[in-house]
């Protein structure tokens, strides 16, 4: 099978240039779709065929599906690459792109809607074998007392999660039995209005996890190999902050029994591309919490300790060609951390969008800069304030980290204010340097 002629990117900013640049490396053509405000793009600029497919909402733009397959149609496209965001776990998506004759860059639109359910996703992954949190199996039904048994089973406190739900939205933590039914009520008002599905469920709440997560690749032969894990507790609302590969101090037995369990996973549910699951892992165990349908923001960290080009991989995997390395191949080297680099300022956290007067993006060995800025670009504030990654590799966890302080200090976005001053903070604290932390660190390193 010959590698995809044509590839339209359904997306913007870094991962769209991210992955035109794979498609480039692949001698395959490259259509930028992209609103009117998003005209200056550096990938819309260096693409070979552009189409405005709206105006500057989301809504109207990135998340118009009948403007993006018009625009797949008129430029005779084979394929639409979702990115990570927007419609990338879309499963009407993905269901009209492929009925439209075009192929999704990602799983079948059945596989997206079976994982993007927690209550189904959670129930294939314990006929997997992949070890999950103690929850309540199912939905919440209408049986109080079911529900309250329940509870007692599973043991206090416990967190309230919405089936569709993401990006930290639509969870509750309950402590007392006594505020148990009132707050199911509210999650599922709150799921009801942010999903339109107001279906709800149980788990153990875990106090003081990390969040560690693992890659995985999957072709259309049944291979199907893992890339290591990630460390992505660095987090605010929920929002990751700072990533790294491999996730540090980790029991390499209970890594070893997951990661080779979540590869098992990937074959029983037909999974296909490019892949995540995410855990929380606590007092050496790992609990399965959802799995994300799509290549991830962090996806680098993985890139530079294995020397697999993940993106690449999608695009071959997409042509209905095997993936380039079997498991035996996979070798671990050296440590990488990960920078989100968000316009917003420092303290607020309140967006900054604005024009970029100055760029100077940082160098050297083991640095990589994944960003769409430039001098004299504007960031415009319909979208993510996320506006660039930086990367550094080391042959330990230590000289990425100092790797990550000089590339921290030689960065200069001028004209918006950045989220820089807070990583040169994290880069530098103790807690970050000894591994001494979970998922609600960073929340409490910004409050004191």
């Amino acid at each position: 099978m010959a590698i995809l002629e044509k590839v339209l990117i359904a997306n913007r900013g870094e991962i769209a240039l991210r992955i035109l640049r794979a498609c480039k490396e692949l001698g395959i053509r490259t259509v930028a779709v992209h609103s009117q405000v998003d005209r200056e793009l550096m990938h819309v600029r260096l693409a070979d065929e552009t189409v405005c497919i709206g105006p500057n909402s989301p809504t109207d733009s990135y998340l118009n599906i009948p403007a993006i397959i018009s625009a797949a149609e008129v430029t005779d496209s084979v394929a639409i690459h979702p990115g990570y965001g927007f419609l990338a776990e879309n499963a009407d998506f993905a269901e009209q792109v492929e009925k439209s004759g075009f192929r999704f860059i990602g799983p079948s639109a059945d596989v997206i809607r079976l994982m993007g359910n927690k209550v189904s996703a959670i129930s294939a992954m314990i006929r997997a074998g992949v070890p999950t949190v103690p929850g309540s199996d199912g939905p919440v039904t209408s049986d109080d007392e079911k529900t309250i048994q329940t509870a007692r089973r599973i043991g206090y406190p416990i967190i309230i999660k919405a089936a569709a739900g993401g990006g930290g939205r639509g969870m509750q933590v309950v402590h007392t039995e006594a505020a148990l039914l009132k707050s199911i009520q509210v999650t599922k008002s709150e799921a009801r209005n942010a999903f339109g599905d107001d279906t709800v469920y149980l788990e153990k709440y875990l106090e003081c996890p990390r969040h560690v997560e693992v890659q995985v690749l999957a072709d259309t032969h049944g291979n199907v190999i893992h890339l290591g894990d990630r460390d992505c507790s660095m987090q605010r609302r929920h929002q990751k902050v700072i990533e790294e590969a491999p996730a540090p101090d980790i029991d390499p037995e209970a890594r070893q029994r997951t990661l080779d369990a979540c590869v098992q996973a990937c074959k029983e549910i037909g999974y296909v591309g490019a892949g995540t699951f995410e855990f929380l892992y606590q007092d050496g165990q790992y609990y399965f919490i959802e799995m994300n349908t799509r290549v991830q923001v962090e996806h680098p960290v993985s890139e530079m300790v294995t020397g697999v080009d993940i993106v690449k991989e999608q695009l071959r995997i997409a042509s209905g060609l095997p993936l380039t390395y079997s498991q035996d191949q996979i070798t671990i080297s050296g440590h990488a951390i990960e920078c989100r680099i968000n316009a917003e300022d420092p303290k607020t956290f309140v967006p900054s969008p604005g024009k970029v007067r100055h760029f100077h993006a940082p160098g050297g060995n083991g640095v990589r800069v994944d960003s769409h800025l430039y001098s004299g670009y504007s960031v415009p504030p319909y979208y993510d304030s996320l506006v660039g990654k930086l990367i550094t590799w080391g042959d330990d966890r230590e000289s990425a980290r100092k790797r990550m302080k000089n590339a921290l200090d030689e960065l200069v976005v001028e004209g918006i204010k950045t989220n820089q001053p807070l990583h040169r903070k994290l880069i530098r604290d103790t807690g970050f340097r000894k591994v001494d932390f979970t998922i609600h660190y960073l929340e409490k390193l910004i409050k004191d």
